[in-house]
């Protein structure tokens, strides 16, 4: 990378440390995640009708927020992945004055995951990002490190193909899901694992997210090069923005920006 330092006589760079791999979320990074909830929800309430006296930018929020709130359950294994879905089924029908029973709710998701599949893409900057990896450091390895269920995950890849455009479908192993290893970002041993599936030292890998402590203070914290994708111009709080530089995370707003940062670092 290019922020190493120079002898005095200007010749081979002391200390340089080559990218040998970069990493990157899948959700709301590579993948449109929030864009397909809220077209699935939206969708999804159409379906059925509506809710008397729904509000649909409440209820986008609403289906997000009990998504971090259920998924983040799941992640830490009070509920399984079966059964962070009834949840938030049930409490957003709760929400607007309906009960679901157990069977009811996950029927009642299962409906709403057809509408939500059916808008999965790709971060229309995805596909140009991982070009520019390509021409600007040629053979770089591409990963996906991501905190979910891995064959639910593996769909997502499959669908918007990204299993063969960054090379998951001959190395499967670059693909990290913490639901097969047991441990969630930002747990160092998910990115040191990610790192060991590439045969590189996490002071060769970058990993890229779009939440700044889960994704990039925790890869930096792992001995990676942490980006953090902030795509919604969000301001960290005072303990992350001081944690984020002391550990020299580098903030992009889109993917487009990831290459020449690199470059620059």
């Amino acid at each position: 990378m290019s922020d190493a330092r120079t002898n005095p006589d200007g010749a081979e760079p002391i200390g340089a440390v080559p990218i040998g791999a970069v990493l990157f979320d899948l959700d709301d990074t590579l993948f449109a995640h929030r864009t397909a909830v809220a077209s699935g929800i939206l969708a999804h309430i159409d379906q059925l009708g509506g809710f008397d006296g729904v509000h649909t930018p409440d209820a986008v929020a609403l289906w997000h927020a009990l998504e971090e709130k259920h998924y983040h359950s799941y992640l830490e294994g009070t509920l399984d992945f079966e059964g962070q879905r009834r949840a938030r089924a049930r409490d957003f029908a709760a929400a607007h004055g309906v009960h679901l029973g157990d069977a009811a709710s996950g029927a009642w998701f299962d409906e709403y995951f057809e509408h939500y599949t059916a808008a999965w893409t790709l971060h229309e900057d995805a596909l140009r990002c991982l070009d520019a990896l390509d021409a600007a450091f040629p053979g770089v390895g591409l990963g996906i490190i991501t905190n979910g269920d891995p064959a639910f995950q593996q769909r997502k890849l499959d669908r918007v193909e990204l299993t063969s455009r960054m090379g998951l479908d001959v190395h499967p192993e670059r693909f990290v899901a913490s639901g097969a290893l047991g441990v969630a970002k930002p747990d160092p041993r998910i990115f040191e694992a990610a790192c060991a599936a590439f045969g590189v030292a996490p002071a060769s890998g970058v990993y890229v997210g779009d939440r700044l402590r889960t994704d990039a203070i925790g890869a930096a914290g792992a001995g990676l090069t942490g980006v953090w994708l902030n795509r919604d111009g969000i301001s960290p709080s005072p303990e992350d923005a001081a944690d984020a530089a002391a550990l020299g995370v580098l903030e992009i707003a889109t993917l487009d920006e990831l290459t020449p940062a690199l470059l620059a670092r």
